[in-house]
């Protein structure tokens, strides 16, 4: 296949819109290989392995735990090539992406998923997961890690521990300790189960903390200010709070820049980030506003079990097109993407995002949710995915919402009716 084929940086923004980004096309094998190359490399040497999902607040963990551990700063100096063409189409990380399907799937709208970032050892190393390969991360950490190194697991939760569990002993028997911090809602079985492998496992109220904020909490550490500062800034846009305008900018900055980019420019400057990566974000926007408004334009409205839901299909940032299709009186909203995968975003009125996406391959909080149904199996599926604009893929949660709404009013149907027999039978 002729690279330029897959290669969208130069595509019209039309056609930007609905097809997914180089790394979508790229085998599993080859990524596997990548993953296990830049996992050595990352890890040799290292006294500290961090398991973390790659956006704001995972990556707002790996900062506190290199300050805990005093891992040297390497601060990336401004060099006016920040928006160059190799960086990550525009999309940004939106709250509970990490949900949505593999590790990769953000990296699927990558334009230059090979690109090798410059190596900096760190004591402290990061090994980005999603939810989806996290038994893959831990695995590697046994593998390429020292004998006797902490590992932390950050801003991840296993729908189940069968998906874990072999992976998890091996990283056990690797490591000295092994902690997990985390905000998702954990089934009780999967903690138990996590708890009695010998796991220090933390997991927050998912509608009051981030993942930061409990790794701030649990580690034995006083921190600046600026940390706690960085916590509730990243707070805010992971639970989709938007009181702070900087959380945007710290959710753009994690998705548009490298991750070690990332951790060690909030190191340095906090939830305050400086003019050189404003200028970087500004020039970003203007494509990631294109892209929200074609999403928007293609928005519907339906009426499902007395609750109205939008949903649309694009390449784009979900949370701002959930909170535009939220102002034309949408209670949710579901975000086809290209890739395949899919946001499912709640408000007041609807808070069961997580039950949906529960039905299709996903989960996440009550009022932001991902997920990638399970109707692929060749290239044509996706084919017929790109050219209908995700029809098949909305279909299906729709008919998730249904499920969910029609519980619902099953439930209030059998309250009614034992509150109509009780008043018979007084």
């Amino acid at each position: 296949m002729y690279d330029e084929l897959i290669d969208s940086r130069d595509l019209s923004i039309a056609r930007k819109s609905v097809l997914p980004g180089t790394g979508f096309f790229l085998p599993d094998s080859l990524e596997e290989d990548l993953e296990d190359e830049r996992t050595a490399a990352a890890l040799e040497g290292a006294e500290v392995a961090v398991v973390a999902d790659p956006d704001a607040d995972g990556l707002a963990c790996v900062a506190l735990l290199r300050e805990a551990y005093d891992d040297v700063r390497n601060v990336p100096e401004p060099d006016g090539d920040e928006a160059d063409d190799s960086a990550p189409e525009p999309e940004a990380a939106d709250a509970v992406d990490d949900v949505e399907a593999d590790p990769t799937v953000l990296a699927g709208d990558a334009e230059s998923p090979l690109d090798e970032p410059e190596p900096t050892p760190h004591s402290v190393a990061l090994v980005p997961a999603g939810p989806h390969d996290v038994e893959d991360a831990l695995a590697r950490v046994a593998e390429y890690g020292d004998d006797g190194i902490d590992l932390y697991v950050c801003d991840l939760a296993p729908d189940k521990y069968e998906y874990v569990e072999e992976e998890l002993a091996m990283a056990l028997d690797a490591a000295s300790r092994v902690a997990w911090y985390d905000h998702h809602q954990w089934h009780d079985d999967v903690a138990a189960a996590v708890r009695d492998a010998g796991v220090d496992l933390v997991v927050g109220d998912s509608d009051e903390e981030c993942s930061a904020d409990v790794v701030y909490r649990s580690l034995e550490y006083d921190f600046d200010e600026r940390y706690e500062e960085l916590a509730a800034v990243t707070r805010d846009h992971d639970l989709w709070l938007r009181e702070d305008p900087r959380s945007d900018d710290l959710a753009d900055f994690a998705y548009w820049t490298d991750p070690a980019e990332y951790v060690e420019v909030v190191r340095e400057y906090g939830a305050d980030l400086p003019e050189w990566v404003l200028a970087f974000l500004e020039e970003r926007r203007v494509e990631k506003q294109a892209l929200i408004d074609r999403a928007v334009a293609r928005a519907d409205l339906r009426e499902i079990g007395g609750y109205t839901v939008g949903v649309t299909y694009g390449r784009c940032s979900q949370n701002e097109v959930a909170e535009a299709m939220r102002e034309q009186g949408a209670d949710a909203s579901v975000i086809v993407k290209p890739a395949g995968s899919a946001s499912i975003r709640g408000t007041d009125e609807f808070d069961r995002c997580h039950e949906v996406a529960g039905l299709v391959n996903g989960g996440g909080h009550p009022k932001a949710a991902g997920c990638k149904p399970d109707i692929y199996d060749d290239m044509l599926d996706y084919a017929t995915h790109w050219t209908s604009r995700g029809a098949v893929a909305k279909q299906v949660i729709l008919d998730a919402f249904r499920s969910v709404t029609e519980t619902d009013a099953d439930e209030e149907e059998e309250r009614e009716s034992e509150s109509a027999d009780s008043g018979t039978s007084s």
